[in-house]
């Protein structure tokens, strides 16, 4: 019998698991470093900018729109590049993408998009897909540079801030509101159903708001009002020199021998000091308030609920719209009376309009009467290209005209008067022809003699706000029976207007329902002057009234308050305009807070 010899195999030779040697490990495991760093190396040689703009499709069209946008050079130096935008971080989401971007090579190389015109034929098939994909991933890719839970709403513009808590508490995502940051925005090709399917809410993505960011909303609401204390001290400041100004007026007055009251730079009467003739106010013990109206243009309430507003989600839910807006308003103005922003809403441009005007208005009443002045700077006169003369009302160089209601009316708590102008008014986008106005059966219920007027949601069956299938938006068609507009007569669903006419010194106070009717109320005294370039309006007006269309203003409660100014001879939507603000008598939650005599 031999016995064999048992030989250790040698450390190269050792078995390991699946019967490979440590040899064949080795082998195995420098080979897979090789390949891995090679297909990472791939990978990331296909994950630059460089690669992505290295056919001429991408460098001549969507290269050419990225570079002037805030991701391509910003204030900061951090540049957000197409793989930043378009390729997922975790590894199994890139895997899957680049899986998938082996289509768009595919189509490269037919051809599908090698001219501008077939690119641009293609663009909305290609960002619906991507607009798609980031709603579905709750905007992963924007969350690698933008954490929502890390926003400080401090540093953040009131509308921003506004729309960005909206978002915490409905389940909004990035891509709901920014499309087109980067590339030319096709959002506007989408159907009405494509929109509203994309930018729904999804439940899923309601977060809890961070204890981070309601501690920046408090600090914010703490310098606001910080801010708003300062500005009522400079306000009281520019009240008392607006008296000196009044006061010099009227020792002028009582000074004229003749007993004909002074006339100012623009041929009205001037305003009497402590009163203006028989308006006998103290407006020491008023209350001031600086509000700037601005230029909306052809902004209706159709537009504010429509799909060219990007608030329409938020004015829907309730805010109101000085709340996203009031610290932009002069800039809203200047970039529609110009434009040159907002084209959509000014079609016709006046060369050198202004955008905003800043008005003081003092506010205080008596045992029956409320009195309301305003006071703001007279205007370069720039005339209008489209009327001969340039004047649009040439009787007339300043109309002042105010709205109060309840919150009974719809919108008025977010919109004081808004509700009330609709885009197929008169001189407004869907404004119908006389032809057809004369020749509708309602012609005998509603004035048309100069066009569809103000009205009131509450009179219409429907107001149309998509324009699909071409219709026009508005509703002046639409009206109700007599009856249902009797019933929102008598449920306070009426806005009281009262206007005055610099002239023909015509006082004219009416209500808007079905449509405007500038007579039928109480009435109310006013009296006007510009001295110095200032104009001055006094406004007088009973408290309480029997009049139908006439809101009676009770202590303790607060009132829906807008106001619009026609300077420089202009008529029509050609004004300037307020948001919605809320009045009331001594109440420190008004925001024109009219205090007793």
């Amino acid at each position: 019998m031999v016995l064999k010899t048992f030989s250790k195999p040698g450390f190269w030779s050792r078995r390991l698991m699946l019967g490979s040697t440590v040899a064949g490990a080795v082998v195995f495991f420098v080979v897979g470093i090789i390949f891995w760093g090679g297909f990472n190396t791939a990978m990331e040689a296909t994950n630059n900018l460089e690669f992505c703009i290295g056919c001429h499709e991408m460098e001549s069209t969507v290269y050419q729109e990225y570079t002037p946008s805030i991701h391509y050079s910003n204030r900061t130096g951090v540049r957000a590049g197409c793989p930043d935008c378009h390729v997922p971080d975790p590894w199994i989401h890139k895997m899957v993408r680049k899986i998938q971007a082996s289509k768009e090579l595919f189509s490269w190389m037919l051809g599908t998009y090698d001219t501008k015109e077939k690119f641009d034929a293609h663009r909305i098939t290609m960002a619906k897909s991507v607009w798609q994909t980031m709603k579905d991933t709750d905007s992963r890719e924007c969350r690698n540079c933008h954490n929502l839970e890390s926003m400080n709403p401090e540093f953040q513009k009131p509308r921003a801030r506004k729309q960005h808590l909206n978002a915490f508490e409905t389940g909004q995502t990035c891509i709901d509101c920014h499309k087109g940051i980067a590339h030319h925005n096709v959002r506007d090709q989408l159907t009405d159903e494509e929109l509203e399917a994309l930018e729904a809410p999804n439940p899923d993505f309601i977060r809890e708001i961070p204890q981070m960011y309601q501690e920046g909303l408090v600090r914010v609401k703490e310098k606001e009002a910080a801010l708003a204390q300062a500005e009522k001290a400079e306000a009281e400041k520019a009240k008392a020199e607006m008296q000196k100004k009044i006061d010099v007026a009227v020792a002028a007055a009582l000074a004229d021998a003749s007993g004909k009251p002074a006339v100012g730079n623009g041929g009205q009467a001037v305003a009497s000091s402590q009163t203006p003739g028989n308006i006998k106010v103290d407006w020491g013990k008023s209350a001031a308030r600086d509000i700037e109206l601005f230029y909306p243009g052809t902004a209706s309430i159709e537009w504010i609920l429509g799909r060219n507003h990007g608030g329409k989600r938020a004015f829907s839910k309730g805010d109101r719209c000085i709340e996203c807006h009031e610290e932009e308003i002069a800039d809203i103005g200047q970039n529609i009376v110009s434009g040159e922003s907002e084209k959509e809403l000014e079609p016709t441009v006046i060369p050198g309009k202004r955008g905003s005007i800043k008005v003081t208005i003092d506010a205080t009443h008596d045992e029956e009467n409320l009195y309301l002045r305003f006071s703001w700077p007279d205007g370069e006169h720039t005339p209008a290209p489209f009327v001969d003369g340039g004047k649009m009302d040439p009787e007339n160089a300043m109309k002042l005209a105010f709205m109060l209601s309840t919150d009974d009316v719809e919108y008025a708590d977010r919109a004081g008067c808004w509700g009330t102008c609709h885009a197929d008014a008169n001189t407004m986008p869907f404004a119908p022809e006389n032809k057809v106005l004369l020749g509708s059966e309602l012609a005998g219920r509603l004035n048309f003699d100069v066009g569809v007027s103000k009205y009131l949601k509450e009179t219409r069956t429907k107001l149309e706000l998509k324009g699909r299938r071409g219709k026009a938006l508005g509703g002046w068609d639409k009206l109700k029976s007599q009856a249902d507009i009797d019933a929102a007569q008598n449920a306070n669903q009426f806005m009281d207007i009262v206007r005055y006419k610099s002239g023909s010194k015509q006082v004219e106070d009416g209500q808007i329902l079905a449509e405007r009717k500038m007579h039928g109320g109480q009435g109310s005294e006013v009296e006007a002057s510009l001295n110095n370039g200032t104009w001055s309006v006094v406004v007088k007006r009973k408290l309480v009234s029997d009049k139908p269309g006439d809101v009676n203003i009770e202590p303790g409660k607060l009132y829906n308050f807008g106001f619009a100014i026609h300077d420089d001879y202009s008529s029509a939507r050609f004004h300037h305009v307020s948001f919605g603000y809320k009045l009331g008598l001594d109440n420190s939650e008004a925001e024109i807070n009219a205090t007793k005599q």
